[in-house]
């Protein structure tokens, strides 16, 4: 078939009721014992239901995930038929606000008022375990088993993400997500393009008073490869709401990033080569670029050498969730940063944080 392996072929039903997880599963398996290949999602407006646990192993490797691509040399590609629409809430707007009042979007499955999806979106609504330990595994929808080859510990030869939204729950009773969206820090090539990773849910409730809090969990929107990976391509991609929105090393070329309501949007481990990124826009995220403090998901803190064209941000300021709120444009307390920003703030005060060092030259535009 041209346009690759259909999952609804192998069972999968996007209702947002049926758990498709055996049936995507399934796909995944199948493709990739043929030697690689594309598997398709036709959009629904209901979505993909992931409601199975994480698999904390396979074959005896470290994985913590509801979908795993086996280890390998298949070259695999997952990719959906409708285009990523972005900007879902950001902000938790007032009852009387001209834009509309912020309330919880209705999850799937409700009958009396289920909530459409306007992107091929595959979404989580099992309840992962809090993990409170930043080096460990993070529990997420999608990912590869931990490996053996060089520092990343590769188990995968290359994984593409095209016109995906991976969704993982907010819980209501907390306010954060217990669940990372995918982690891909075990394929040496990842290629990821027009795809969104984000909360389930708006960011708040004007109307209950409930707004997106600190998360004690160590969650990640989107991982790219570990240390010593080959090549890691990034276009026109969102990540919203989790505690770090883009993990990322070395190798780095990404050409438009979108990072909203994360306490750290863009997160360095080791760039010992070079990494750049064309163009970040950066709504409500308490620091916008930062350098790991320690070991970060088994990443090993190191030199960053990154170069950033342009930073477009807004910060918050006076505006809800209060976690959003911007205290650091960059954060490298450790002074690993080399390379360079330039930033630009629309309006208020022009005014871009950073604690770095002045091998990191960040200027405004």
């Amino acid at each position: 078939m041209s346009y690759g392996f259909n999952v609804m072929d192998f069972g999968a039903k996007g209702d947002g009721l049926t758990d498709d997880t055996a049936a995507i599963q399934a796909a995944i398996d199948f493709v990739f014992k043929r030697g690689g290949g594309k598997i398709y999602f036709p959009f629904t407006q209901r979505g993909y239901r992931i409601a199975s646990p994480a698999m904390e192993e396979v074959n005896g490797k470290p994985t913590r995930s509801q979908l795993v691509i086996p280890a390998g040399t298949a070259n695999i590609q997952l990719e959906g038929e409708m285009p990523c629409r972005f900007l879902y809430s950001y902000q938790v707007r007032p009852v009387d606000s001209p834009y509309g009042t912020t309330r919880f979007h209705a999850l799937p499955g409700d009958h009396e008022n289920p909530r459409l999806f306007t992107s091929t979106t595959i979404f989580s609504d099992w309840e992962a375990p809090e993990e409170h330990d930043p080096n460990a595994r993070p529990y997420s929808i999608l990912s590869t088993p931990e490996g053996t080859s060089c520092r990343g510990k590769f188990s995968s030869s290359q994984v593409t993400l095209t016109n995906l939204e991976f969704a993982v729950p907010m819980r209501r009773d907390k306010m954060y997500p217990t669940q990372s969206a995918v982690n891909l820090q075990n394929v040496s090539r990842v290629h990821v393009m027009d795809c969104q990773f984000c909360l389930l849910e708006s960011v708040g409730d004007a109307v209950l008073g409930a707004e997106l809090q600190e998360n004690p969990c160590h969650t990640v929107g989107l991982m790219m490869a570990g240390d010593q990976n080959d090549n890691n391509v990034i276009r026109n991609v969102a990540v919203q709401g989790f505690k770090y929105g883009l993990v990322i090393g070395e190798h780095v070329i990404a050409d438009y990033v979108y990072v909203r309501n994360c306490e750290e949007g863009i997160v360095l481990h080791d760039c010992s080569h070079i990494s750049m990124i064309n163009h970040v826009v950066a709504q409500h995220n308490r620091c916008i670029i930062t350098t790991t403090r320690g070991m970060l998901f088994g990443h090993r803190p190191g030199p960053c050498n990154l170069v950033v064209g342009t930073v477009n941000y807004e910060p918050g300021h006076g505006h809800r969730p209060v976690i959003s709120r911007l205290v650091y444009g960059v954060y490298d307390p450790e002074k690993r940063l080399r390379g360079s920003l330039k930033w630009h703030q629309p309006g208020g005060d022009h005014n871009f944080p950073i604690l770095c060092s002045d091998n990191f030259k960040v200027e405004m535009y």
